[in-house]
């Protein structure tokens, strides 16, 4: 004989309206939301930078040049006479420390030795020890006759050889530099045409 089973109930539960309502809100978010996507990959280093023999090289003689120029230029505000030649100078003295700058950066990047291999070598554009003790000694329109002569040549010689690295060079921002440097070369030139 089977007894009857009494039908087991659980007890009404009470729906609590803000789990409900959270529930909803987390549903429709769920559904409307893309597939999460993957966690970005973290960033590379960039590539190691490359410079080639151009680049070395004209790293190397454009910091020997410039460090030997300031030194004259540094002569000028108490030597010269010329205000437009004065003028001139301080430009040409800033943008050369602002190159400097980047050049020793480059070199360094790329191994070059820090102490200068050009020193006192007579080459074009040079500013070699002999004539920074003549312009020592030198006052008024002589001072400014070297200074000339010496910027004419030194803004010569930058541009022929930032026109090199364009051409040959390899690695971007010492081409980029050569850029800059050609714009600084020839708006210096063209007032120092100008003017003297």
């Amino acid at each position: 004989m089977t007894y009857p089973v009494p039908e087991l109930q659980a007890p009404p539960v009470k729906p609590n309206p803000r789990l409900l309502a959270a529930a909803l809100l987390l549903g429709v978010a769920a559904c409307g939301s893309p597939a999460a996507a993957p966690a970005p990959a973290p960033p590379s280093a960039p590539p190691p930078a490359v410079f080639g023999g151009t680049d070395l090289a004209w790293i190397e003689i454009n910091i020997a040049m410039d460090e030997e120029l300031l030194p004259l230029l540094a002569l000028t505000p108490a030597n010269g006479a010329s205000p437009s030649l004065k003028d001139l100078s301080a430009q040409v003295k800033a943008f050369t420390d602002e190159e400097l700058a980047t050049l020793r950066q480059l070199g360094e990047e790329a191994g070059i030795p820090a102490e200068n291999q050009h020193k006192g070598m007579p080459m074009p554009g040079m500013v070699t020890p002999s004539l920074l003790a003549s312009a020592t000694g030198a006052r008024g329109a002589g001072f400014d006759t070297m200074l000339t002569k010496a910027l004419r040549e030194h803004l010569e010689q930058g541009h022929k050889l930032a026109t090199s690295e364009q051409t040959a060079g390899a690695e971007s921002r010492t081409k980029a530099l050569a850029t800059s440097i050609l714009k600084t070369r020839a708006d210096a030139l063209r007032k120092l045409q100008k003017d003297f």
